[in-house]
């Protein structure tokens, strides 16, 4: 016997993924988002993985407790026209989404986000560019 498992809606993963990069954004565990929702830890591992889909209502609940509009959830969508345009991969879209995800990347972030001086930001993502073309040559 063949089992036919149906593979997630790729929207649906990169929602999920985009739920789960704001939260470990915010510092907020899986219990947490689900007990202001009122749903289990299970529902929104779910939920990020792509394996349930998210409802236009709990959606919108979720973006306010994340503190953020519905749109990000769908920002860099893959397969929406356009993206090529931006020079953004499917692929490369995906890598970011995971580096973000990561432990080294919310620690990033976090730092990143803490800095409130835009010409010391600059300087940061400078010196990163400057690194990561040595690091090429």
């Amino acid at each position: 016997m063949i089992e036919n498992k149906k593979k997630p809606n790729p929207i649906d993963v990169h929602v999920g993924g985009r739920i789960r990069l704001r939260r470990n954004m915010l510092g907020m565990s899986q219990e947490k988002l689900g007990e202001n929702l009122g749903i289990t830890f299970q529902q929104i591992q779910k939920y990020e993985k792509g394996t349930n889909r998210v409802g236009a209502s709990r959606l919108q609940a979720i973006a306010s407790i994340l503190n953020v509009p519905v749109s990000f959830f769908f920002e860099d969508v893959p397969g929406r026209e356009g993206a090529e345009a931006t020079g953004l991969a499917e692929d490369s879209t995906t890598y970011v989404v995971d580096f973000l995800n990561s432990a080294e990347g919310i620690q990033l972030n976090r730092a990143f986000a803490r800095i409130s001086e835009p010409k010391v930001r600059r300087k940061i993502i400078d010196l990163v560019k400057a690194l990561a073309q040595e690091a090429e040559e």
